[in-house]
């Protein structure tokens, strides 16, 4: 059963080498805020004002990595917030959306928030020190991984 809550909507990707058929997928270490710094994450943020689920992400994408992606499917959470089916909780006060994703322009690198960035098969996808709000996204993602 999804829990219905309101918490501020951020998205994320779950950037991937293909969308039907994903290898690989891209982890991003974290530099601040300070209490986060050093660990990873799916790329992505808050959503602003107005904005999409679809539109946030893209803008995201763009700031952090300097990337354009094309979206593939959701990664459903257990949470309904602010009327949007299927987010997955950071903290308390945050939802975050995640669509899987692949890159269509560009060469995905730290260009904000970050200082690494990092491909992951399945076999080391845990070889990086995930955030631990993360991880329960991380082991849906893992599913879609061959």
């Amino acid at each position: 059963m999804l829990a219905v809550v309101s918490r501020r909507l951020v998205v994320g990707a779950a950037l991937v080498d293909d969308l039907d058929q994903p290898t690989r997928l891209l982890a991003a270490r974290r530099t601040e805020p300070s209490h986060l710094a050093g660990g990873w994450e799916l790329p992505g943020g808050k959503v602003e004002e107005g904005e999409t689920l679809v539109e946030a992400v893209h803008r995201e994408l763009e700031e952090e990595l300097d990337v354009h992606i094309e979206l593939g499917v959701a990664v459903p959470g257990p949470l309904t917030t602010n009327g949007e089916v299927g987010a997955w909780p950071l903290g308390e006060s945050y939802a975050m959306h995640v669509r899987l994703a692949r890159v269509t322009h560009g060469e995905a690198r730290p260009v904000a928030e970050h200082d690494q960035v990092r491909w992951l098969t399945k076999q080391d996808l845990y070889d990086v020190d995930w955030l631990p709000d993360d991880l329960p996204v991380i082991r849906a993602v893992e599913t879609h991984l061959r």
